[in-house]
């Protein structure tokens, strides 16, 4: 998604980050004013909450509920050498 406005997101913060890394910062986008009044969302914004005027990474709906969902699945979660799946950590 281009160019979306990010003037008036509300940013939440992961509470998987921390004060040194990993810091990440989640917004959910309106679709327009009389659907954003109805609670209904278009796009989730990512940045980087250390580096705010870095950028952000813009998703669809869509995109960003297949991610979610590979997620809470363990798909993204880092092995350990002994190559079992650490605990989910969502």
């Amino acid at each position: 998604m281009h160019n979306a406005d990010l003037s008036n997101a509300v940013w939440r913060k992961s509470s998987r980050s921390n004060g040194h890394t990993n810091c990440v910062e989640v917004a959910a986008l309106p679709s327009g004013d009389a659907v954003a009044a109805a609670g209904a969302r278009r796009a989730f914004a990512v940045r980087d909450s250390k580096n705010r005027a870095g950028g952000a990474l813009v998703f669809g709906v869509a995109d960003w509920e297949s991610f979610v969902a590979h997620v809470k699945a363990g798909e993204y979660d880092v092995r350990p050498s002994n190559g079992r799946p650490s605990a989910p950590r969502i």
